[in-house]
């Protein structure tokens, strides 16, 4: 049995475009046009980004 992370990814289509508009767990925001862009973004956590207000 897996354990629960509570983390919790979003990926949104913006309407009208061919964008795709991502959310992850700590908050940040990212668009693509690729899905696998996405993933790789969001799964790279904490690399490529940081949580809001982390260093502050």
């Amino acid at each position: 049995m897996s354990e629960r992370t509570g983390e919790i990814y979003r990926v949104d289509w913006l309407p009208g475009t061919d964008l795709l508009r991502g959310t992850c767990h700590c908050g940040r925001e990212h668009t693509a046009r690729d899905p696998v862009e996405m993933w790789e973004w969001m799964l790279a956590h904490p690399r490529g980004h940081e949580p809001r207000g982390a260093g502050a």
